[in-house]
This record gives structure tokens, C-alpha cells and sequence, in this order.
């Protein structure tokens, strides 16, 4: 997912060696993977929780997510430099204590009673994950031989996918449960404040619990530090990687990324609000907080179902069938009430399952050399992912959060397109100098 300025060790590097990293830190990678992603998907239970506690309107409470992922945007290339300089392990470290230290600001932040002061704490949070996701997928391919990476990439994906599954769940007892038995709308005075104090000490005890775990990880990946030899890579040509932009299959999927992040998040971000309607399930916030898990966890039951159809058909078509099913429960969604309109917006996570992997994949065909590099422009339009979810939660403040389930279907639609265009054989370079970066 993002730019790895070191290089892994070459095919020339001793077994034995890289075996006995591998025996000691994969395991920690796994966790990086089921933590970064578990952390992410929680910003779906704390969204309608701030949302009471500061009475905010869709659009302002969904300046989580806007906060949340402008670090991918900001934080990447600085993210890379990091690495560049410090190495893999030492930079996983520094990204474990961003991320705690950002849990740890939830308490200022409860302190000083603004919601500015969360979307801060959750800005540096995402600055470590961004960072530990610069390090982790690279890293997992040099822990242990060359030829079972693809496998242990796998297994760590599908780490990461349960933690998106199962933090919303746990999420939403430990955050939401209150507020099953208490509308902090109708309180006032003494009775409200007291409920805040409260209500946002559940919020602070969550995230430092969160930031405690963190420190074990970061503690346990510094004592393996010195165990992995990496090989440096003399130069990084960060300006040069967008000129990549210019390359219509490279721009479109770039733009796919941006789309798919964006999509996914805004529905991931609606949904509690969204279920908790009278006209479609009607059920109380804790309860709609879990059944965030089912959305989440479609998506890691997708990995193996679309992987399965990628070994059979075009990714291309795959990409633009999946895409043309999001759409479709969407407009199911829409345009009818009750569980039907929940569950069919429930179900479009099956659908985002393989979009990322494939879009990324297709994007980056044909970059040979420079595939790195574009990996990192890659990495840097996640910021869809703060763009598109308030634009829908406005639009569903002026409207209805029905109609701004527009906002997804027309990122799906563009997605259909780019996997339709992608079906097309990749286009040779016009000139030598096309995939050689710019000094």
C-alpha cells in the first residue's frame, strides 16, 4: 500500500539469517496489521459518540474520518523518509509511540471539552499508523524466504481484516453501550454535564487501554531491532513519482484508490446513524455499533471469494462487476426501508473486499522499476478517506442520509469505469525515459 524506501534483502542473502528475523518479529507484524486495522474501523463507534456528547450535525461529525486520514496525505512521504533513514524496525517503533501518543492525547483532549481537540489527538494517532503502514507490508516479505512472501502478505492481510471486524463489536459495548439507556439530547444543565464527564471518561479509558497495548508492542518490536539487516537504497526520487500521474491507466487508478477509500469509509461512517433509523432497523446505537462488525467483516469473507474469481477471470471485470454490486445495494438501500434497506447496505462490504488489492494491482501495471514509487502516490490518495465522508454527512444534513448514499455510488460508478477501462492491454511507454525517474 505504501512506498517502501528500503530494499528487501536480495536473493543473495543468507536463508538462515532472514529465518531467524522471521521466527522472532513476524508475529508482531501480524499484530501491526490486526492493530492499524482494528484502530481504523473504531472511528465508526467513536463518530455517533462525539456526535451526541458535542451535539454536532452529520457533516461535523464526520470530520473523524476527515482528521483521521489527511495523515495518509501529509504523513506518507515524510512517513518514507523516516524509514529511509532509521530503517524498518526503529521506524516501526517510532510509528507504535506516534500511535500511543495519540491515544494519550484523548485525555487533553477530554479535559479541554473541544471537539478540535479530538480530531488533533486522532490526527497524530493516524500520523503512527500511517508510519506503521509504510514499514509493515515490506517487512512482512523480508521476514522469512523469498518465495512464501506472497503467502505471509496474505496472512497478515487477513490479520488486518479481523481486527476491522472485531474492534467495531468490542467498540460498541465498551463506547456506545451507554448511551442505549440515555439520550444525551434531551438532557440539560448539571444532569448533561455529568453525563459528558462521564460519558467522555469511557471514551479516554478506551483509548488509553489502547495506548497500554501499544507500548507492549512497541517494547517487544525494539528488543528484536538489531535482528533484520536491511540493504539501503542510495536515493529516493519523490518529486519524479508523480510525474507517474501522467500515465492515464496509473492517474485513473490512482484516482480509483481515492474513490475506494473514500466510499468505503463514508459508508462504514454512516452506518450506525444510518441503521438506527426508526424506517430501517430502529435499533439502539450499541446494538447498530456491532452490527458495524458485519460490514467489516464481509469484506475479509470477500478476500477469499474474490480471490477465488481473480484466478478465473479478468481483473478488470472482477473489479467492475464487484463495483456494479456496490452500486446496485446501494440503490436497494436507498430506495426501500426496514432490514432490507440495513442488511443491503450491510453487504456492500462483501463487495469492497478485493476493490483495493485489485485497483492497486491494476494501477501499477507496467510501472516495472518505478512500481515503488507509485506505490507511495498510491498510499497518499487513501486522503479519499477524509474527503468524501463529510461530504456525504453535509449532504445528509441537508437532505437525508438516504440520499447521500449518492455519494458512494457515484465513487463505485467511476471505479466501474476505471475496471472497465483497465481490461484493455497495458500501453507500452512511448519513450525510454517514461518510467525512469527525473534527478
Amino acid at each position: 500500500m505504501a512506498l517502501a524506501p528500503l530494499a528487501p534483502p536480495s536473493a543473495n542473502a543468507e536463508p538462515s539469517a532472514a529465518a531467524a528475523a522471521g521466527s522472532g518479529l513476524t508475529i508482531f507484524v501480524f499484530a501491526l496489521f490486526f492493530v492499524f486495522g482494528g484502530i481504523t474501523s473504531l472511528n465508526d463507534v467513536l463518530i455517533p459518540k462525539l456526535k451526541d456528547l458535542f451535539t454536532l450535525s452529520n457533516g461535523q461529525a464526520l470530520l473523524i474520518q476527515s482528521a483521521f486520514f489527511a495523515a495518509y496525505f501529509l504523513m506518507s512521504i515524510p512517513a518514507s523518509a523516516i524509514v529511509h533513514r532509521i530503517g524498518y524496525m526503529r521506524s516501526a517503533v517510532a510509528g507504535l509511540l506516534t500511535m500511543a501518543t495519540g491515544c494519550l492525547l484523548f485525555v487533553p483532549a477530554a479535559a479541554s471539552g473541544l471537539f478540535a481537540a479530538f480530531l488533533g489527538a486522532l490526527f497524530v494517532l493516524a500520523s503512527g499508523i500511517t508510519i506503521v503502514q509504510v514499514v509493515a507490508n515490506p517487512l512482512i516479505s523480508m521476514l522469512g524466504r523469498p518465495e512464501t512472501a506472497s503467502s505471509r502478505l496474505t496472512f497478515a492481510q487477513a490479520f488486518n481484516s479481523l481486527g476491522t471486524t472485531l474492534f467495531p463489536y468490542v467498540g460498541a459495548i465498551l463506547i456506545l453501550g451507554s448511551l442505549a439507556t440515555v439520550d444525551p439530547w434531551t438532557l440539560t444543565g448539571v444532569a448533561r454535564a455529568a453525563f459528558l464527564a462521564d460519558e467522555t471518561r469511557v471514551v479516554v479509558q478506551t483509548y488509553i487501554g489502547i495506548a497500554l497495548a501499544l507500548l507492549l508492542v512497541a517494547l517487544a518490536v525494539w528488543s528484536q531491532r538489531n535482528k533484520l539487516k536491511e540493504q539501503r537504497v542510495e536515493k529516493l526520487h519523490f518529486a519524479a513519482a508523480f510525474g507517474l500521474l501522467r500515465r492515464p491507466r496509473f492517474g485513473f487508478g490512482t484516482l480509483g484508490i481515492f474513490l475506494y477509500v473514500g466510499a468505503e469509509v463514508t459508508i462504514g461512517s454512516l452506518l450506525v446513524l444510518y441503521l438506527i433509523q426508526p424506517d430501517t432497523l430502529g435499533v439502539d446505537q450499541e446494538s447498530a455499533g456491532k452490527l458495524v462488525a458485519w460490514y467489516w467483516g464481509g469484506a475479509m469473507v470477500g478476500r477469499f471469494l474474490g480471490s477465488a474469481a481473480l484466478r478465473l477471470f479478468s481483473p478488470g471485470k472482477v473489479l467492475a462487476c464487484v463495483a456494479a454490486g456496490a452500486i446496485l445495494l446501494l440503490a436497494v438501500s436507498a430506495g426501500t426501508s426496514g432490514l432490507l434497506s440495513g442488511w443491503a447496505l450491510i453487504a456492500v462490504g462483501l463487495f469492497n473486499a478485493i476493490m483495493f488489492p485489485t485497483i492497486f494491482s491494476l494501477a501499477c501495471e507496467g510501472l516495472g522499476p518505478r512500481a515503488a514509487e507509485g506505490s507511495g502516490v498510491i498510499c497518499m490518495a487513501i486522503v479519499g478517506g477524509a474527503i468524501l465522508p463529510p461530504i456525504a454527512g453535509w449532504m445528509s444534513d441537508v437532505t437525508s442520509l438516504r440520499a447521500a448514499l449518492v455519494v458512494p455510488a457515484l465513487a463505485y460508478l467511476l471505479i466501474l469505469l476505471f475496471g472497465l477501462f483497465a481490461t484493455r492491454p497495458v500501453t507500452a511507454p512511448t519513450q525510454a525515459t517514461d518510467l525512469e525517474p527525473s534527478c
